[in-house]
């Protein structure tokens, strides 16, 4: 048994990193390596712990352990590091992220999503998908989250599953996490840490509750930068990112389903609290609190939907070759303005399927409210609260589950499809739901009143397609403007 997690998990240079680790072995070895496109190992030790056990509750508050040893964080490149202990033939991993510090700034600042990390983690008990409403940040992440055995599968169905069990069938029998395949730096994080470093660009790395702990953490960076699923975020990280894009920041969404969900962190007990569409039930309901209502951002109470910050909303998108949603989609971007700045380089024309050899539109995706637009092309209804400045550049078909789509694990509830729509309207709900019965993903693009500019890809799997030469180009098109 070896089990380990670091504490405070991103630091700056000069600042210390607490390991706790739990073991029956009489001591482990310990390396600190940065996961770049080029390994750079930068620290190696060996210590003791002994064998500390597992509250009961620890995936809702934590381990609790003593720190086997601390780790000095040096002046060591900022980015994500892999921390791995060996015993004999047992092994485990944890992982640290360095940020700049009081070091210059690179132009760009990918923000790693290690709040949907947490919802997902189902290490020592329920994750936010088992029924759990909180979540601790002290623990260690279930095998899956931090490193997959290659080639590893992905969410995305290559034919027809109304069970949705593709990754679980992989998963179980590798001794993974079967919620490991929606969050951890593996998916997606890494292989495009990985692409734009290998292209030159120069990024600094710090992970979701810097945004909310960190005050000025985006200062000096042109843009902000998250990847794959950045699902969970507070009412903290979306005043920073909108005070960022406010005074003429930027930012680069390379994510799907983001921002969905808000959350509230207690930075005091390192937990994460988010009832989902149990809502209902978060006690701040019906108090001056309601605002931080741990449901959708879109959630009518709140008043702040995901759309006035990024563009887009899962609530107008879905699935897409995933489950029921859309099964057999082609996995492509129908591209409908191929004249913007975004496709320059790439050949693309109106109509042209973009991404489909490596279907990057899959698993969950982001839209929002169309109509048709003067030229005939899709554009935003703003009904729900998008800029008035997006642009919609590409679209693909998507849809949120019903409940006669979804999985029989989950028949004895209401569908996503009926859960969002009673977010969005209330008691009215049934009116309305036919609005968001059939949505779209959206590659979009839009300006702030300060010349700041947000692009959002609108899909979890971008970064699956970086081999796809359009997709590079795209991509490489956003990162040189933007930063």
């Amino acid at each position: 048994m070896l089990e380990a997690y670091c504490w405070p998990r991103s630091a700056d240079p000069g600042q210390t990193v607490g390991l706790h680790v739990s073991t029956d072995a009489a001591g482990f070895e310990l390396t600190v390596t940065r996961d770049g496109a080029e390994p750079l190992e930068v620290w190696r030790g060996n210590g003791t712990a002994g064998h500390h056990a597992t509250p009961a509750d620890a995936s809702a508050n934590g381990c609790g352990w003593p720190v086997a040893l601390e780790i000095e964080v040096g002046d060591w490149p900022s980015g994500y590091y892999a921390v791995t202990l060996t015993a004999g033939d047992q092994r485990a991993e944890a992982f640290l992220v360095v940020r700049a510090g009081s070091r210059e700034r690179a132009p760009i600042l990918l923000v790693l999503s290690t709040s949907t990390y947490d919802a997902y983690n189902d290490w020592g008990g329920p994750c936010l998908y088992t029924g759990a409403t909180q979540v601790s940040m002290r623990r260690p992440m279930a095998p899956g989250f931090l490193t997959k055995p290659e080639p590893h599968r992905r969410k995305m169905q290559p034919l027809p599953d109304p069970e949705a069990l593709w990754f679980f069938e992989w998963a179980e029998p590798h001794g993974l996490s079967v919620w490991s395949g929606g969050a951890g730096w593996w998916n997606w994080e890494r292989p495009f840490a990985h692409w734009a470093e290998r292209n030159g660009y120069r990024f600094d790395v710090a992970i979701s509750t810097d945004l909310e702990t960190e005050p000025g953490l985006l200062d000096g960076y042109r843009s902000f930068v998250c990847v794959g699923h950045d699902e969970y975020w507070s009412r903290g990280m979306r005043e920073a990112l909108d005070a960022h894009t406010g005074a003429s920041g930027n930012a680069a969404i390379f994510s799907g389903n983001t921002c969905y969900w808000q959350v509230r962190f207690d930075h005091d007990a390192d937990t994460m609290t988010c009832f989902k569409y149990r809502c209902d039930e978060d006690p701040v309901l019906g108090t001056p609190d309601e605002r931080l209502l741990s449901g959708p951002w879109s959630d009518r109470r709140i008043g702040w939907p995901e759309t006035m910050s990024i563009g887009l909303t899962f609530t107008r998108g879905g699935y897409s070759r995933y489950g029921l949603g859309v099964p057999r989609a082609s996995g492509a971007f129908t591209v409908q303005r191929p004249d913007h700045w975004l496709f320059h380089g790439t050949d693309l024309r109106y109509g042209d399927a973009l991404g489909l050899d490596h279907t990057i539109v899959a698993y969950e995706v982001d839209g929002c409210a169309l109509t048709t637009g003067p030229d005939g092309l899709p554009a935003p209804s703003h009904v729900d609260g998008a800029p008035d400045t997006l642009e919609v550049l590409a679209t693909a078909p998507a849809r949120l589950w019903s409940q006669q789509e979804q999985a029989l694990r989950y028949a004895h509830e209401p569908g996503e499809l009926e859960n969002t729509a009673e977010a969005l309207w209330g008691a009215d709900w049934r009116d309305h739901v036919h609005e968001i019965a059939n949505n779209h993903a959206v590659l979009g693009v839009f300006t702030t009143p300060t010349a700041g500019t947000v692009v959002n890809v609108g899909v979890t799997d971008w970064s699956y397609g970086l081999a796809d030469p359009a997709v590079d180009r795209i991509t490489r098109n956003v990162l040189d403007r933007l930063s």
